[in-house]
């Protein structure tokens, strides 16, 4: 499969579908219907998703915290995955950090997410920490990410 230009776009009520077979496909403890419209509603809150042919592949969302983005998730599809989707979602949260005056983005990533972990730091994300037995499924350790916006 090749990259295809994507459209990257606010996520709507309408989507949460698409959203739930991408949460279910990547994680797995995967959020659910009722916690997505959650956050559609949390003013907090914002929501991306990125079609390729019409179709939702992928999201990422972020909570706004003063002038602070903190990373609640970031999804691909697994059949999307390493063409450059997750790049390009990134690349949109970082436009929409600097329309919102944010000049930090903060995230939890896997221990043993080697691919997610490298793609953060090629965008100057830095590791900062570790949350020990942070996610339920497995009490794996997460890396606590950092990225001054202002310094991009």
């Amino acid at each position: 499969m090749n990259f295809v230009e994507p459209l990257i776009r606010i996520m709507e009520p309408e989507d949460l579908g698409q959203v739930l077979e991408v949460e279910t496909n990547c994680f797995t403890i995967p959020w659910t219907m009722h916690m997505f419209e959650d956050e559609l509603f949390n003013l907090n809150a914002h929501y991306l998703v990125i079609e390729v042919n019409k179709k939702i592949i992928g999201y990422l969302g972020f909570w706004k915290i003063l002038d602070e983005a903190h990373i609640t998730n970031i999804a691909i599809h697994s059949d999307y995955r390493r063409l450059g989707y997750g790049k390009a979602l990134i690349t949109a949260l970082l436009s929409k950090a600097k329309e919102l005056e944010i000049i930090a983005i903060t995230l939890e990533v896997r221990a043993s997410n080697l691919a997610a972990i490298s793609l953060y730091e090629s965008f100057g994300f830095v590791s900062s920490g570790i949350r020990r037995g942070y996610y339920s499924d497995n009490n794996e350790d997460a890396l606590i990410m950092w990225l001054k916006v202002a310094t991009l």
